[in-house]
């Protein structure tokens, strides 16, 4: 394990896609956020079948500051219960992951 995230988020506009993006990088609890426009989602809510279309937030981090970045994205997103998961990066280009370590704050 490399000690890196990429955690997932949907967002239902660019507007708060970008709010979120901007907010987390700003605060060092990511070094990078992509926004991926035109993600359209199916999904079970309150026991019906909905459909909408999405942006979906890809963001590198490290794991000592995803409890910082989840209670960032929960307080800026609109979203009573929003998406928010954390995949753990296993290997990557070492000069890259270097980097995500170096952009976001330091934790213990």
């Amino acid at each position: 394990m490399t000690g890196k995230l990429v955690v997932l988020c949907n967002c239902g506009s660019l507007e708060e896609a970008r709010k979120i993006a901007q907010g987390v990088v700003e605060k060092q609890l990511a070094a990078c956020v992509n926004i991926v426009p035109g993600v359209h989602s199916i999904y079970r809510w309150q026991g019906s079948v909905e459909e909408a279309s999405e942006f979906l937030l890809i963001i590198k981090t490290r794991d000592t500051v995803y409890t910082n970045l989840e209670e960032e994205i929960r307080r800026l997103h609109s979203y009573t219960v929003p998406e928010i998961i954390a995949l753990p990066v296993e290997r990557g280009f070492r000069a890259y992951l270097d980097w995500i370590g170096g952009e976001t704050m330091q934790i213990q």
